[in-house]
């Protein structure tokens, strides 16, 4: 795939319309530049707002800053900008939180999606990233195209397509140094492991995008799989009799246990799988309940199980 594929590829996913609201997050480097240029041509940069979040943690931040103000008016893109107080804790997840909320505050006002950068490079490397943090089959699936209002328009493209589409266009780009080092898990994925496993094999990167996306067409499977077990319960959400649960194949009866779990909680729940088998065990008679984790818990009530946000009963 050339430069012009990307824009071609863009368009077949659908992902991004003509006329089509979205909010494009920038960070001024080259994966953002290029859906920022990518979404202005396919939507129109009349509906294209581009959010760019000066965090303030760098010395290079005001520039930038003023490198997106730049990009955005020689597109023609509305820019909004975020520049939230010093973080406290986890600084990764700090402006990870902060991005998408002023994101989807924006996205709300608008009735717009949220489109990020990553590209397919980005997926291998949080695939390779979870497979070692984070034992589940949901290590291995990545990151979705569409999640809600957040798409991923470039994550069939490389990072060497975003490259190219920026220098073909005559676009330029920010690089952020922290990316050099070794301080972030992410960075010790992109910058060492990913050539020792291209030194293994060049088809290494692909391989690992081509089993994702066998395994995402069989989690389709296994998701119909699971709705067939799992009963309407009304308000309550899905309910199961757990002595239904206990009769199923362990695999099957951990991917129940997750699915109530992260119904219950309108989003993944880590781990809630592992305790399938102690919630198989629940008493059949009266009340009984199990953390799940996440603030979430499973209740067992006359032997029918379903899974809540914890709260006081009284």
């Amino acid at each position: 795939m050339d430069a012009e594929g990307v824009l071609d590829r863009v368009r077949a996913e659908g992902l991004l319309t003509a006329g089509g609201p979205v909010v494009v997050l920038l960070s001024g480097g080259r994966d953002s530049v290029c859906l920022l240029d990518v979404a202005a041509q396919v939507a129109g940069p009349e509906v294209v707002l581009a959010l760019h979040v000066n965090y303030g943690l760098r010395e290079a931040a005001d520039r930038d800053e003023a490198h997106c103000a730049a990009l955005c008016e020689r597109l023609g893109v509305e820019l909004a900008l975020e520049r939230p107080p010093a973080p406290e804790g986890n600084v990764q997840a700090w402006a990870r939180d902060v991005r998408y909320a002023a994101a989807a505050r924006l996205a709300a006002e608008r009735d717009a999606l949220v489109a990020a950068g990553h590209t397919a490079d980005d997926q291998v490397e949080t695939i390779l990233y979870r497979l070692a943090s984070s034992p589940s089959r949901r290590a291995l699936l990545g990151m979705a195209a569409r999640d809600g209002r957040l798409v991923r328009p470039l994550l069939g493209c490389t990072r060497a397509q975003t490259t190219a589409w920026c220098e073909a266009r005559g676009l330029a780009w920010r690089d952020d140094a922290t990316n050099d080092g070794d301080r972030y898990a992410r960075n010790r994925v992109r910058n060492g492991l990913m050539p020792a496993l291209e030194a293994i094999h060049p088809a290494a990167a692909a391989n690992v995008l081509r089993t994702a996306q066998l395994l995402r067409d069989e989690a389709e499977v296994l998701d119909a799989l699971v709705a067939e077990q799992l009963e309407d319960g009304g308000e309550e959400g899905p309910v199961i009799a757990l002595e239904r649960l206990a009769a199923l194949p362990p695999a099957l009866r951990r991917l129940v246990v997750q699915r109530l779990a992260d119904t219950a909680a309108g989003k993944l729940v880590p781990g809630a799988a592992r305790h399938a088998e102690e919630v198989a065990a629940l008493r059949r008679t009266g009340t009984a309940m199990l953390d799940l984790g996440g603030g979430i818990r499973a209740v067992a009530e006359r032997g029918v199980l379903r899974a809540e946000r914890g709260r006081d009963r009284r």
